[in-house]
């Protein structure tokens, strides 16, 4: 998990098995047909001025087609058995494709025509994807496939299969199935809306830049405009996040807070509200109490309510520290403005920041020297070579932007996938830090193909040691997906694992920013020096200080996640729920005039399953255990880990696949022990 809430995991699972469960992750669509038929006919695919644009939707249109081929086929019933398994996987295939592609572009490509043809294709395909799940006559053809006969991968994918047609609602009646489509699209669409309100909903604020004591020269400098000698900042991670950890003037931090925490309002409102409404009235139709109860069904957790025990048990541990954490911030405000009573949650990160200073003499901006962009990139590229035996090197393809660069994952001469990073601002692009997936790969037939979307600095510019976490954290997803990108069957690829797992690998690997051999590799200053080990012991010393806080506060989105999806949204005002949730479960009192749920991205991708952030990291400290034991550049241990871990993608369970690594079932006492 990174720093906040905000930092967002895309990992859409676009695949035919993913989306038949559809609700979950939106892979629906605004079409308004409700045929279920694989006769139906789509709108007309549109031609757009834009050659990249109008080449994109080609692309879909030619997968489209096959896809349309292949289900009409599979419902006549040409296909029997395995050879059906078959002709399911290639249906995988190129819905993985097409969808994977217009998740990204739609999110980031900076061409208005490219992000609508993205939107078009993701449209029609999963208007499609409604049909396939409600097909009775092909449910049936799964459903005569002889289980018997198969075995290991072939038999969970026959398994899976049958689940996914049947939390799809293929066994309701007709006008039920009907339902089911629209509500599907609805669903989709509104979780679309929903991103491109947030993403596009950038606010800011000029000073002058004596409003910015404690803010580092640099960054004044860049943004300074020379003709008004004001500087601007924006909600965008990189203005704001430093001027929240750094910013002497309270009023400004409260003033941009209150901005940050407002947008997507009123935009998203009745988005959100909607969302939920038809997320619920999809639950109740195809059976299930709530969302919760649908979303939780598949995850490692298994029920909401065990979902609900897990944050509460969590608080409870975290609390003691978090109370502790709390009184030490108030008592440093009280050094600033002798009259305070409460801390707002606008300071806690520039208190933080203050008593690390002071307590643990760790200053951040002497740390931000050392972590150049280049050369923290160059840096990652080594670390994961010297533990994976892995190249990276240039691959020579189309980018959608100048800035974004293009990579081959290699080993012994073979490429095991190709990925592209696109890490830096950009007018229109996704505003958080993801991996998203163009294509899953395929044993023997095609390569898995990923893309890091992040807002960090560029080039030599200076980046937190935060920041760095977060860049390591999604490379473990890209990893995830590329080592374990060549399975039988794609909707077994990389991170198709269960949503409450799929932060683990990435969290785990987070850890390796803190130790001193991975720091010589990833830092570098502008004399050439890397962190020296002093600073590296004091960084580890100060870094459990706002564990407790940050823990509590984990599980009051967690539980604002939970308890919007639990229950019928006609009963509950989302404001009001929140403020209750976070006097419940947070440190810090809720801040008029904000709401925070209109941009909170998890309510749509992960809906009602954040708690998985937290359950991901009990797992992950767990597995790290066996690092510390055997040293963390240990190739041994590294090796079974990519053997069991990650290449296994979504093959087996993941409890199987942790178990098979640790040589026993996981525990919570690693994660326990941090807070003694």
């Amino acid at each position: 998990m990174k720093q906040s809430f905000d930092s967002i995991d895309v990992l859409l699972k676009t695949t035919l098995l993913a989306c038949l469960g559809l609700a979950f992750i939106a892979c629906t669509s605004s079409e308004n047909s409700v045929s279920n038929k694989s006769d139906a006919k789509p709108a007309e695919w549109t031609e757009f001025t834009n050659p990249e644009a109008n080449e994109f939707s080609l692309f879909c249109k030619a997968n489209y087609e096959q896809v349309k081929t292949l289900f009409a086929e599979s419902e006549q019933g040409l296909y029997a058995d395995y050879e059906l398994l078959v002709k399911l996987n290639e249906m995988d295939r190129l819905i993985n494709a097409s969808l994977g592609r217009a998740s990204l572009f739609s999110n980031v490509h900076p061409n208005a025509e490219h992000r609508e043809s993205a939107k078009h294709c993701d449209q029609r395909f999963t208007s499609l994807i409604s049909q396939l799940g409600l097909s009775q006559d092909l449910y049936r053809h799964v459903k005569n496939i002889d289980l018997g006969s198969l075995s290991g991968v072939d038999k969970r994918y026959a398994e899976d299969t049958l689940q996914a047609f049947k939390r799809s609602g293929v066994n309701l009646d007709a006008e039920k199935r009907a339902k089911v489509k629209v509500l599907n699209e609805e669903i989709n669409d509104l979780g679309n809306l929903f991103y491109k309100n947030s993403r596009e909903d950038v606010r800011q604020v000029a000073v002058p830049a004596s409003d910015l004591a404690g803010l580092p020269e640099d960054f004044i400098s860049e943004r300074l405009d020379a003709d008004t000698q004001l500087v601007t900042i924006t909600t965008n991670y990189p203005d704001y996040l430093p001027v929240m950890q750094y910013a002497e003037n309270d009023s400004l931090r409260f003033e941009l807070y209150k901005l940050f925490r407002s947008r997507g309002n009123p935009s998203n409102k009745d988005v959100l509200n909607n969302l939920l409404a038809k997320r619920y009235e999809l639950a109740q139709l195809l059976g299930y109490k709530s969302h919760a109860a649908y979303a939780s069904e598949v995850q490692m957790i298994g029920t909401e309510t065990a979902a609900q025990a897990f944050i509460d048990s969590i608080k409870k541990i975290a609390t003691p520290l978090a109370q502790s954490e709390y009184n030490e911030l108030l008592t440093e405000l009280k050094t600033i403005d002798p009259s305070a009573t409460a801390v707002g949650d606008w300071q806690k990160t520039f208190l933080q920041e203050r008593i690390k200073k002071a307590k643990y003499s760790v200053d951040s901006q002497a740390v931000r020297q050392y972590f150049p962009y280049n050369h923290v990139k160059s840096g990652i590229f080594s670390l994961v070579n010297q533990l994976f035996g892995v190249e990276i090197r240039p691959w020579d393809t189309q980018v959608w932007s100048d800035d974004v660069e293009a990579f081959e994952l290699v080993e012994n001469g073979q490429v095991l996938g190709q990925f592209y990073l696109d890490m830096h601002p950009r007018e229109n692009k996704y505003k958080h830090a993801a991996a998203f997936t163009l294509q899953d790969g395929l044993k023997n037939s095609q390569l898995p193909i990923k893309a890091l979307v992040c807002n960090f600095p560029s080039g030599n510019e200076l980046m937190e040691h935060k920041q760095v976490e977060t860049f390591l954290h999604e490379f473990g997803h890209l990893l995830h997906g590329i080592l374990g990108g060549h399975p039988k069957w794609i909707s077994h690829a990389g991170t198709s694992t269960e949503r409450d797992f799929v932060e683990a690998p990435s969290q785990m690997l987070e850890e390796w920013v803190w130790d001193s051999s991975t720091l010589a590799l990833l830092s570098r200053n502008s004399d050439g020096e890397t962190v020296p080990e002093p600073l590296i012991d004091k960084m580890n010393a100060s870094r459990n200080f706002g564990k407790g806080i940050f823990t509590t506060q984990q599980m009051f989105y967690a539980a604002v996640s939970l308890n919007y999806y639990d229950r019928d949204p006609s009963t509950f005002d989302d404001t009001e729920l929140l403020i209750q949730l976070q006097e419940k479960h947070g440190n810090f009192a809720y801040v008029d005039d904000t709401a925070f749920q209109y941009a909170f991205g998890h309510l749509v991708g992960y809906s009602s399953v954040y708690y998985g952030y937290m359950w991901s990291l009990v797992i992950s400290d767990d597995m790290f255990s066996e690092f510390q034991k055997h040293g963390l550049m240990n190739k041994d241990v590294a090796a079974r880990y990519r053997k069991h871990i990650l290449e296994p993608g979504g093959s087996m369970d993941a409890a199987t696949m942790v178990e098979n690594f640790l040589g026993r079932p996981y525990t919570f006492d690693a994660f326990s022990e941090k807070f003694k």
